[in-house]
């Protein structure tokens, strides 16, 4: 059987930069950092005081009152984001098969906020002031069951779990699922909203955080010499994938055309890369070769980049490696400098940014590089945005377990 052609006609995003698409890549191009002092919670007394919060979601925009009290963040984001995406792809859901329309949300925590406040009940006050509603709030899968009861959309609605890499894998396997012929249209992508006290305080004891508390802006520092941990962030990345067929069929926007998925394992260690990056190699290598592409044909690479010490250095190898003397011809940059890093969102809106790459032909910086690092001595388009022709763009996403993801789009011809 021959497989069908994919494409991505909408993307919906919630981010630390900005709500909405056009908000999120203008901060982007422009070198924006959505870093600041924590709001949500009192943080004073934690290590780490700095998160990409989402500043300007009001839940009350979207939501009745019941229904903002009662959706955890995570599946409001979910929610708004596919709207966006939605409307992005003048999808009109009265119009479309709805068995053929199928939902692949994943999370990486889910609502750890619920946890904490349900637990606190208990302690107040005792077992039975614990909510109703704790459960459905808490669990992965309710975000695509959220969006699935959204829309109507009555193909499979299902979540992917894989940690930080949690968005690249549920849109890499959408575009399997939409080759293969289980669906026509897929809503695919990620969201997250864990910073939290368990959350920032979890990471904090793992070392992982940037302790730059002093200055938030320059706190996520990917590759750059000084780097000290991430910054977490939340919010939602959602894509809209259609087969070719369906999307001409409608007179869809074809915004690019998914080319390739690779993923892998490093079956090493559950929260640090294998030294080599020989997994994240592999799945690089494994994308490019499903896109039928060669390494020359990449534009662009939107890296995991972390901000981390052992994950900047790990990835920088693991390009140079599959890309050998060709590495340093290819642009690299961390939206994450400037976003944060969203845990099982963030390969949502670096998807999103690879996309708006294409589009536009501007690829987006690394901010506050400024010290450069041995080990990572790629082209990282440090500090401003650079105009070029972007033909194809690939996004990389290694997750705590090992579990390595890419995806590749490119622009769409007839």
């Amino acid at each position: 059987m021959d497989k069908r052609r994919v494409v991505i006609t909408g993307i919906g995003v919630l981010s630390p930069v900005g709500c909405g698409t056009e908000k999120f890549w203008q901060a982007l191009i422009a070198g924006k950092s959505g870093i600041d002092v924590i709001k949500t919670f009192d943080a004073s007394d934690f290590s780490t005081r700095i998160a990409g919060e989402l500043k300007d979601y009001d839940p009350l925009e979207h939501f009745s009152t019941k229904d903002a009290r009662n959706l955890a963040n995570f599946v409001q984001y979910a929610s708004v984001a596919t709207k966006e995406a939605i409307a992005n792809a003048k999808l009109d859901l009265s119009s479309v098969d709805l068995d053929r329309v199928a939902v692949l949300v994943g999370s990486g925590i889910g609502s750890i906020r619920t946890a904490e406040e349900e637990y606190q009940k208990y302690l107040d006050k005792g077992p039975k002031k614990i909510s109703p509603h704790f459960i459905p709030k808490i669990i992965i899968n309710e975000a695509a069951g959220q969006v699935s009861i959204d829309t109507g959309a009555r193909g499979f609605a299902s979540c992917v779990t894989t940690a930080c890499s949690t968005a690249t894998n549920a849109i890499g396997d959408a575009f399997r699922f939409i080759q293969y012929g289980d669906a026509d249209v897929i809503i695919a992508g990620g969201t997250e909203s864990a910073t939290t006290i368990l959350g920032v305080g979890g990471f904090s004891s793992l070392k992982a955080l940037s302790q730059r508390n002093e200055e938030p802006k320059k706190a996520s520092r990917p590759f750059d010499l000084n780097r000290d941990g991430f910054v977490m962030a939340e919010g939602a990345g959602i894509v809209i994938l259609e087969s070719l067929e369906h999307a001409k069929k409608r007179g869809a926007p074809i915004i690019a055309e998914m080319a390739g998925y690779g993923r892998t394992s490093d079956a090493y260690h559950i929260t640090a890369p294998e030294s080599s990056g020989a997994g994240a190699a592999k799945a690089m290598e494994l994308a490019i070769k499903d896109a039928g592409l060669t390494i020359k044909d990449i534009s662009y690479i939107n890296a995991h980049g972390t901000s981390t010490k052992l994950n900047d250095k790990v990835e920088s190898l693991a390009i140079k490696t599959l890309f050998k003397e060709h590495a340093m011809n290819v642009p690299v940059s961390s939206t994450k400098s400037m976003t944060g890093h969203l845990l099982g969102a963030a390969g949502g809106i670096e998807f999103a940014a690879c996309l708006l790459a294409i589009r536009d032909n501007i690829i987006p910086p690394t901010i506050n590089y400024e010290t450069p690092d041995p080990d990572c001595d790629l082209d990282y388009v440090p500090n401003v945005a650079r105009k070029v022709t972007v033909k194809v763009a690939m996004s990389n996403s290694l997750g705590f377990g090992g579990h390595n993801a890419t995806i590749i789009a490119k622009a769409y011809q007839e």
